[in-house]
């Protein structure tokens, strides 16, 4: 029987890759607006219709800053910002060239809410974007989450704590993020293709920051300073049939 030269096993299919290498990108993508990161994910890109983990050792460190050229790409779509754990500061997110009205701001006390709405915004596919922010999800949940993502063209983030790393997750795309002078050291966790050995390091100019209230932990936060700059805060709005 002939053997397969590795660059014809290469050319069968648009989904192989060879382990050394990372997936060559089918589907959509959205540019990160970070010339490094783009080198570093398959794609090319933040991918649509997927589930992508981002985990954090602290919520509000930036990752809304991080996720921000890919949202000022939806030309207008609704972005959906699901229990994020400080209010969204609309002058900072205005300064961003995102528009307020582009928001909505959703917030549940209980988890199982919290996951009906996730997956409502996900399945109706009218959203360019859903950040979701919400450690303790069992893998079932994360499951359906990410099918309901297949569904659509939405970009999907969910923001974990970094202890859920070592979990299996459906994500094909999972990365972590860490705070560090001038702005984020970003891991790879799980990706299609070979690891990075080595976090990269995005610099992130402090005037991005989104957040109303700064970080308790002074340090480390790279959270908005400047709480006092406006009192003007995004409206809140809930799906119209949220279960109770």
């Amino acid at each position: 029987m002939p053997s397969i030269s590795p660059l014809v096993a290469e050319g069968i299919h648009p989904a192989l890759w060879r382990a050394s290498q990372l997936a060559r990108g089918h589907g959509a993508y959205l540019d990160t607006g970070f010339p490094e990161l783009r080198l570093e994910l398959p794609g090319g890109g933040w991918p649509l219709g997927q589930l992508t983990e981002i985990l954090l050792p602290t919520a509000g460190i930036a990752e809304l800053s991080l996720l921000k050229p890919a949202l000022n790409q939806l030309q207008g779509r609704p972005i959906v910002l699901l229990t994020p754990p400080y209010t969204p500061q609309a002058l900072a997110l205005s300064c961003a060239h995102l528009e307020t009205s582009q928001l909505i701001w959703i917030t549940r006390s209980k988890q199982s809410n919290a996951l009906w709405a996730a997956e409502q915004v996900l399945r109706n596919g009218s959203c360019g974007a859903l950040l979701f922010w919400q450690s303790q999800i069992r893998s079932e949940a994360l499951r359906r989450l990410h099918l309901a993502a297949q569904s659509s063209d939405t970009f999907f983030c969910l923001m974990r704590s970094l202890q859920m790393a070592p979990l299996p997750s459906p994500a094909p795309l999972r990365l972590s993020l860490r705070p560090v002078a001038g702005g984020l050291e970003l891991a790879m966790i799980k990706r299609r293709g070979g690891l990075r050995d080595r976090p990269l390091t995005l610099r992130i100019a402090a005037h991005h920051y989104l957040y109303s209230h700064a970080h308790t932990n002074k340090e480390n936060s790279t959270a908005d300073r400047h709480a006092g700059a406006t009192s003007a805060t995004l409206a809140r709005r809930t799906p119209a049939h949220a279960p109770a």
